[in-house]
């Protein structure tokens, strides 16, 4: 049975809709990729998956044994978490709380469990730093860590390398498919299409279109050409990744190559943009080695679901 099954879900704010028609699941070992317009309700979703806000309409299935305190969380980063007034090992160690409940002290297996994790992030030598004093990206390895004190099988990650420098995004990537290698099913919110599809197995596209498939399906679909070429036109460079088996980009201009002029109705935009993609193609040797040192390339956008 399927970790998370979500059947006609519409979610929002009391009775107004932010989005609708949502249907997928996440199997175990899944990596799903959230994607689509700013204000979309992505993260709207996400909260809904976590049970933090009600569904307007539809239902969400828990199976597998996944129990709600079995969830970690990586929200969004906010100025509000970044000055925040505590050690990085009591932070870390505040994840074990929603897996095992109140209590007044943490047990010798919480601390143990702490840890591990740290040290899975590289953090160990940060442990008694202020949160307050470290850098963003290695404020994002502290909150990674406190989520996986929470599950050993579902991470749930809003807009994770948000803000961050390329060569941190690419080290944020790296983590999160290192997880998901290991084992801890991956949901995860990004507005950079390239690392949805570089590393995502699975891909949720909401918003007017709503989409839900294996990468290579959505690659291979209207919504997901014409917005991957959109993205590429607006970047300066397309963005940079490793790919699983082969170049996504060529499995999108495989066939239907019009298909995303026909939808825009502007032939000359979509030309520049698929003239970038192919680019990027004669460009691959240097890209792949790029990808290979995971330097991945991302702009900083703030995903407003209100």
């Amino acid at each position: 049975m399927a970790l998370i099954a979500v059947n006609d879900l519409s979610v929002g704010y009391g009775s107004q809709i932010v989005a609708e028609n949502i249907n997928f699941k996440v199997e175990a070992g899944d990596y799903l990729c959230i994607v689509g317009e700013n204000g979309s309700g992505k993260s709207t979703l996400m909260k809904t998956l976590l049970n933090l806000q009600k569904p307007v309409k539809g239902e969400i299935i828990k199976g597998d044994g996944l129990k709600e305190n079995e969830i970690g969380y990586l929200p969004q980063h906010t100025d509000v978490q970044k000055d925040f007034p505590a050690s990085v090992k009591e932070i870390v160690l505040s994840g074990c709380l929603g897996r095992s409940g109140f209590k007044p002290f943490y047990t010798s297996a919480d601390k143990k469990l702490a840890s591990e994790n740290m040290e899975r992030m590289g953090i160990t030598d940060l442990a008694g730093r202020s949160y307050r004093e470290l850098s963003g990206g290695q404020q994002q390895r502290v909150l990674l860590a406190r989520a996986l004190c929470a599950t050993r099988k579902l991470l749930l990650l809003d807009e994770p390398v948000s803000g961050l420098d390329p060569k941190v995004t690419a080290e944020m990537y790296s983590l999160i498919a290192e997880l998901n290698k290991e084992g801890v099913s991956i949901i995860m919110i990004s507005h950079d299409i390239g690392a949805a599809v570089g590393y995502a197995d699975h891909i949720l596209h909401i918003g007017g279109n709503v989409f839900f498939g294996t990468r290579e399906e959505y690659l291979g679909s209207k919504l997901g050409r014409f917005f991957l070429m959109r993205q590429s036109r607006d970047d300066e460079s397309m963005p940079l990744f490793k790919p699983r088996k082969k170049n996504p980009y060529s499995i999108m201009m495989s066939e239907d190559s019009g298909t995303a002029e026909a939808e825009e109705g502007n032939a000359s935009e979509e030309t520049s943009a698929e003239t970038a993609v192919k680019n990027a193609s004669e460009n691959d040797d240097t890209r792949v080695q790029a990808a290979d040192n995971d330097n991945v390339n991302d702009k900083e956008v703030n995903d407003n679901d209100r």
